[in-house]
């Protein structure tokens, strides 16, 4: 495991602990993302199907708006004049709604008739019928193009969406979670060695602690037998004393 793999940190207990910390945290990230993703794939299927079912009925809508249009110029004549004498507004407007998926805000279109239709006399001389479904099939032409302009609205929003949230899933998923497994391992493996190291240099302590209180008795064991006394000698001051404790 190369040092590119893994964070920059001296091991240590502290170390270990915030990278345990940093590891959850970024699972837990993971697993969000992961079911934000999937709920605006599944919004993306969904808006998908209807932009899809949405332009094969407006074909159809059209189609028969036209035949519409061409039966009220047959039976009403040119009435173009007239129509562009009497409008001065819009009657059909848009107003914009907000939906929320998985924090991801989509815009919503939605149509509606402000006023009175000005048109609503058009006709009455001949070709009232015609002109009646006429309005009706332009009507719901109108309503169509509302609507698949906001589903494809949603649709490009949830696109680059879906893109970023993905790139972050995969960041952490195989960038930051395995560079921070990485660096719990060699933290783990630094302090498995280190003490390792400090039991193999206390074993060394006792055994050269053992030698000396060996060598000890043996030089009391040969001036006790040269006929020197060695129990009034003086205290040795570098020999390992264990003192009590004092309470206070």
């Amino acid at each position: 495991m190369s040092a590119k793999d893994r964070i920059a940190v001296f091991p240590s207990r502290m170390a270990q602990t915030i990278m345990k910390a940093r590891l959850k945290g970024a699972q837990k990230g993971h697993s969000l993302l992961k079911k934000k993703s999937d709920a605006l794939q599944m919004r993306f299927r969904m808006i998908l199907k209807k932009i899809v079912d949405t332009k094969s009925l407006m074909g159809d809508v059209m189609k028969e708006a036209s035949f519409s249009l061409a039966e009220a110029k047959f039976t009403s004549g040119d009435f173009n004049a007239i129509v562009l004498q009497n409008v001065t507004k819009a009657q059909i407007k848009v107003k914009c709604k907000k939906d929320n998926v998985a924090g991801v805000t989509l815009p919503v279109f939605e149509s509606y008739q402000d006023g009175s239709d000005v048109h609503e006399l058009a006709g009455l001389a001949r070709g009232g019928q015609q002109l009646a479904k006429l309005k009706k099939s332009y009507a719901r032409a109108i309503q169509l193009l509302v609507d698949l302009a906001s589903l494809q609205t949603s649709f490009i929003t949830l696109d680059e969406v879906i893109k970023i949230t993905n790139r972050r899933v995969n960041a952490l998923e195989h960038v930051v979670i395995p560079k921070i497994e990485n660096t719990l391992m060699y933290i783990i493996s630094e302090l498995d060695e280190m003490e390792r190291e400090e039991f193999f240099r206390l074993k060394k302590i006792q055994e050269k602690k053992k030698k000396i209180k060996a060598a000890e008795e043996q030089l009391k064991q040969t001036r006790r037998a040269m006929g020197i006394d060695v129990d009034n000698d003086g205290p040795n001051l570098f020999a390992e004393q264990h003192d009590e404790d004092l309470l206070f």
